[in-house]
């Protein structure tokens, strides 16, 4: 089994927190979000991943070589994101003749996995959504999919695929995205890997679909702070601090120093942070921040900022040094 993981985005509706770090690799819940997905694989006993890299990739290899030793990983780059199929087009050297899991670098999801990937046949992640027409969708008749359509305008289905495939057919797939480029078939310009699924599926490979009601998209700075309260809720530190009033669940990393604050809840401080005399809730802390005097709520504080002042709801980005008078 290997994992590929595409991790090529530019996270741009995570700016400015990207300019200096790619979004896979922003704090949640006490690591990167890309640490929660590693963690996830290496459960399921998956010691075989590809990691699809672009937009400062460099810093994704590093992270994944230094924190993930025990991973059998492998790294190529997509050059020009030309979408999904592509990058995973761009993964076919590294795809022996073994099944692959295809999970995207920004979402963290709560499946049970072993379940999966126990099954007969390839099946993909799907959840019921009100708004269908921003995701690829999966038409099913009799427990597997008869059509798969990328963003469709008009509604045929509410099944939204919420980026998880486990493809057991790894030679159609690569023939299939083979084909895509052949052929040039593209959706709205790019390669996508629901029309490189949708030709398996024609050529009779069968899929079935399974359920993720526990999928949490990290593409923008809301459903980051929502995802943060998800994960604090199971794997919150709940770290007692002598002269600070901490309100569970949170995530205080054993390295930052907290003193005379209230914390919580659903707040996220990350290693190195400095934090006193400030009031902080559902709230993410990258490293190394510091935050003085300060009430922040619903707010995301990058990398070696520094925030001293009064009440306010920030986004603010690496290396920024803010003060309110």
């Amino acid at each position: 089994m290997r994992a590929i993981i595409p991790a090529a985005g530019f996270g741009t509706r995570l700016k400015p927190h990207t300019y200096s770090l790619p979004k896979v690799l922003l704090n949640v819940g006490g690591k990167p979000i890309l640490g929660h997905i590693i963690d996830k694989l290496l459960s399921e006993n998956i010691y075989n991943a590809t990691f699809v890299v672009g937009y400062l990739g460099e810093k994704i290899v590093e992270y994944v070589k230094k924190e993930y030793p025990q991973l059998n990983s492998s790294f190529v780059t997509q050059e020009i994101a030309l979408g999904l199929g592509h990058a995973i087009h761009v993964a076919i050297p590294t795809i022996n003749n073994e099944e692959i899991f295809i999970i995207l670098g920004d979402t963290i999801f709560d499946v049970d996995l072993k379940n999966v990937l126990n099954q007969t046949y390839s099946s993909l992640g799907v959840k019921l959504v009100d708004d269908p027409s921003r995701f690829g969708v999966a038409v099913c008749e009799n427990n597997f999919i008869l059509r798969l359509v990328e963003k469709p305008q008009t509604p045929i289905s509410k099944l939204a695929l919420v980026g998880l495939y486990y493809i057991k057919n790894t030679k159609l797939l690569i023939d299939s995205l083979n084909e895509l480029f052949e052929k040039e078939i593209k959706t709205k310009g790019e390669y996508q890997l629901t029309d490189a699924l949708q030709l398996m599926i024609e050529k009779g490979e069968k899929f079935t679909t399974f359920n993720v009601d526990g999928w949490y998209d990290c593409g923008k700075s809301e459903t980051l702070l929502s995802t943060n309260k998800f994960l604090l809720q199971t794997k919150g530190t709940n770290r007692k601090v002598e002269g600070s009033i901490i309100i569970n669940p949170v995530y205080i990393s054993e390295s930052a120093v907290v003193k005379n604050c209230v914390i919580g809840p659903n707040t996220t401080i990350a290693e190195n942070c400095v934090v006193e005399e400030s009031i902080i809730k559902n709230s993410i802390l990258s490293p190394n921040a510091r935050v003085e005097k300060s009430m922040l709520d619903n707010s995301i504080i990058g990398m070696n900022a520094i925030i001293k002042g009064n009440y306010k709801k920030l986004n603010a980005g690496d290396s920024s040094e803010i003060e309110f008078y």
